[in-house]
């Protein structure tokens, strides 16, 4: 069963200052000439899962390792309750930041049980006892508290190391790609878990992960990094159906580019007249990202084109339809396993929503 922490939400809750937990601005930072971050400015309202999302290299581990006090910016600053912890001309130590830290490999002490793992960083005292109990019954592990790390699934491991994260009572808890390190499997059951756990306590959180699925799985709130730049932040499904560049659409997930002319809220392409859901560009020239799932073979309503069945790949609970178009233009599209498709069929495709544009090059 789980349960909140009595501390978090009865006394420090009460004495938390207005405005977000944790604050970034203008951050910066380089390794010799080499930028890692470049001017990352982002907020993380109370309570609330922030997912910084991109690939490998792109300044996600840097910016929580800035912020949790591993590492110093070179320009900008990071607040954590409305108090500066972070600048170029200053930094906080991390054990006087409250925020709490989840680490890849979890890091847990090897020659220390799950409980005692767990009390580490909690301050001796009466209550000391009573906050390791809570935190072992909101992770579920309270019949494991006596095992060492190595007697544990990697599921379990990974919430011991969230336990210990989360017993000082931080403001914030950072979480640098936390399921990699489990089996396809696990994952997102442990994605689940955890979520619920950090919803239960009412604990603010920054992930860091190169996963869309767990981005958008586990966040309220994503943030798009690319080149070391913090590109796009908005919910799951605001970055999604409107990116803001078409280098955003593509990094997230597959999508089909055509050239279209734009004008008065509607572009026109091979696919006929089309609705647009992104922010608006100059009249003229732009290019058409259209998702695959909304692709619709034989329409039975709007503009549709002919087109010619290439390939079928099955992937389970979908497949994926490959169609080409008179002009030789090939698209993808997501279709439902009873939807009929065998190569060579000839049929029509159309759109059953709206698309993003984007001005040339």
């Amino acid at each position: 069963m789980l349960i909140t922490l009595p501390e978090r939400k009865q006394s420090d809750a009460q004495d938390d200052p207005p405005g977000p937990a944790v604050r970034t601005d203008n951050l910066s930072k380089c390794f010799g000439d080499t930028p890692a971050v470049r001017n990352a400015t982002f907020e993380v309202a109370r309570g609330s899962l922030l997912a910084l999302l991109g690939p490998s290299g792109g300044g996600k581990t840097t910016t929580l390792r800035i912020i949790a006090g591993f590492e110093s910016p070179d320009s900008g600053t990071v607040e954590v309750d409305g108090r500066v912890v972070a600048s170029a001309a200053r930094s906080t130590p991390p054990e006087q930041r409250r925020v709490g830290m989840v680490f890849q490999d979890y890091a847990l002490f090897p020659h220390l049980n799950v409980k005692q793992n767990v009390a580490f960083g909690v301050p001796r005292g009466p209550k000391h006892e009573a906050v390791v109990g809570s935190v072992l019954d909101m992770v579920g592990l309270a019949e494991t508290a006596e095992r060492m790390p190595h007697e544990l699934s990697g599921g379990q491991q990974q919430r011991v190391a969230l336990a210990r994260a989360l017993a000082p009572n931080p403001s914030v808890v950072l979480l640098d790609e936390p399921f990699s390190n489990l089996d396809a499997s696990l994952r997102q059951r442990v994605r689940s878990e955890v979520r619920q756990i950090l919803h239960e306590a009412n604990t603010t959180a920054i992930i860091v992960t190169h996963d869309q699925d767990e981005a958008f799985g586990l966040a309220d709130t994503v943030g798009i990094m690319l080149d070391n730049v913090l590109v796009q932040t908005g919910t799951p499904q605001q970055v999604y159906l409107y990116p803001a560049s078409l280098q955003v659409a593509e990094f997230l997930g597959e999508t089909n580019i055509l050239d279209g002319e734009y004008a008065s809220d509607q572009v026109r392409c091979e696919l006929g007249v089309l609705s647009v859901g992104s922010a608006r560009p100059p009249a003229g020239p732009v290019r058409v990202c259209v998702r695959p799932e909304t692709l619709r073979l034989r329409p039975e309503e709007g503009p549709s084109v002919p087109a010619t069945v290439t390939a079928v790949e099955f992937r389970g609970v979908y497949k994926i339809v490959t169609v080409r178009l008179d002009s030789g233009k090939h698209l993808s599209a997501v279709m439902g396993l009873h939807i009929p498709a065998a190569v060579g069929d000839s049929l029509t495709v159309g759109v059953n929503s709206f698309v993003a544009v984007f001005p040339c090059d």
